[in-house]
């Protein structure tokens, strides 16, 4: 998102009212500012940097300005002698607030894709364990089974495979950032969208699901193998077997292996609905913010340091919200997409009945309709939602996370100011 500037913005300064013409206001003895000042500067910020993840901490119509002046004050400036002092507080103030932004997005990052990462690994370790006995649907049982793995293979048997989560999201950015370049593809979509951009957009999000496809396969494995029997795996073993995947190379598969046009449908259509989900519920909740919100809202009349802080968490709220949502809805054809992903590698699972032991995948599904029939034949209808409790327990831990920084970082700015 690009940040707003003011009308007749022409890169230099600003042809508004808070800069003078050259000799204007000399009869009424008033001095023009620089537009350099501090104090002007901090009525025109632009949002932070963006955090991968976020599309922007602030919201709304306009960017929120802090550090205005006393009501019947000129903007950006007061008397003689307080200048320096009013310049400098709203300096400070204005740091602290970026860094609190950032911040907040930091550990909302830092949760999603690291602290959370074992409650994946069980997650989808249960969904591809077809033997299993306790289906673990809350958060009681999966918190007891990872303590049990834990104590028997150490703490790397939870964080396995994050490196290759990591890669499979950076081919899907680039991917997508490259067709979206060579191709008239919308990566983004307009206020004025029309069903022919929509329908383009959703192209683009399906093929680039395609092409992280084989890659998305070697992840699933390395956070699924168990770690009693796997070797030291490098950095870029999830593109070399993902590359040798498409070629037919590398390491060896058994004859139940389904071929990658079988996976293509199931994970285009879980990545495409996931993604409707979670960008309709986004919506839809910045939306109810933005109306619960308005009246609260900065404005250059307030200096409420809860307000200012407040200003960055809606969109990880709606972000949070929309995350949870698709997760949720899509919890079963989740489970039929990895059992189809992970069949016929060769791939030794942890028991998760227990805690200790390995367990073989010998499944031998047709296709994901012979799949479905399959589980809910075999395992019932909860059979879809082995492994849910670690879904409970990953956005528990992100909600106490957020809040725990907020309280941080309220408390540090209250302090300060």
């Amino acid at each position: 998102m690009q940040p707003r500037r003011p009308e007749g913005f022409d890169g230099l300064g600003y042809r508004g009212g808070g800069r003078e013409e050259p000799g204007a206001g000399a009869g009424a003895g008033f001095t023009a500012k620089p537009f350099s000042s501090a104090s002007d500067l901090s009525h025109w910020v632009s949002s932070p940097p963006d955090i991968p993840g976020s599309r922007n901490l602030y919201w709304g119509e306009r960017t929120p300005q802090y550090g205005a002046g006393p009501a019947g004050t000129p903007l950006g400036g007061v008397g003689l002698n307080d200048e320096p002092y009013t310049a400098s507080a709203g300096s400070s103030s204005e740091q602290l607030n970026r860094f609190a932004g950032f911040g907040i997005g930091l550990a909302s990052l830092f949760t999603e894709n690291v602290l959370a990462h074992p409650c994946i690994v069980l997650r989808r370790q249960c969904q591809v364990n077809y033997h299993a006995r306790n289906y673990h649907l809350t958060p009681f049982t999966i918190i007891n089974i990872m303590y049990s793995i834990n104590k028997t293979q150490g703490p790397r048997a939870l964080w396995k495979g994050m490196g290759s989560t990591f890669i499979v999201q950076g081919i899907n950015l680039g991917t997508e950032g490259i067709i979206s370049e060579f191709t008239p593809l919308p990566r983004e979509l307009s206020h004025k969208w029309s069903l022919r951009q929509i329908g383009g957009h959703l192209l683009l999000k399906s093929l680039t699901y395609v092409v992280a496809m084989p890659f998305y396969s070697a992840s699933l494995i390395e956070t699924v193998q168990s770690e009693i029997i796997r070797d030291n795996p490098g950095i870029l073993d999830c593109v070399k077997e993902g590359i040798g995947r498409v070629i037919g190379m590398g390491v060896p598969h058994s004859k139940r292996l389904l071929p990658l046009m079988a996976l293509t449908f199931p994970t285009v259509l879980h990545g495409v609905l996931h993604y409707i989900i979670s960008s309709i519920i986004q919506k839809f909740v910045l939306l109810v913010l933005k109306r619960e919100n308005s009246q609260s809202f900065p404005t250059e009349s307030s200096n409420s340091v809860q307000s200012m802080l407040d200003a960055y968490f809606p969109e990880l709220i709606a972000n949070f919200a929309a995350s949870l949502c698709a997760d949720v809805m899509l919890y079963p054809l989740e489970t039929v997409l990895h059992r189809l992903h992970i069949q016929g590698t060769r791939t030794i699972i942890d028991n998760t009945d227990l805690g200790y032991e390995v367990l073989p995948i010998n499944t031998q599904y047709e296709g994901m309709r012979d799949c479905i029939n399959t589980i809910k034949r075999e395992e019932g209808m909860l059979g879809f939602y082995k492994g849910f409790g670690a879904v409970v327990v990953q956005y528990t831990l992100h909600v106490a996370v957020l809040q725990f920084t907020k309280i941080i970082y309220s408390t540090l700015l209250q302090n300060v100011a």
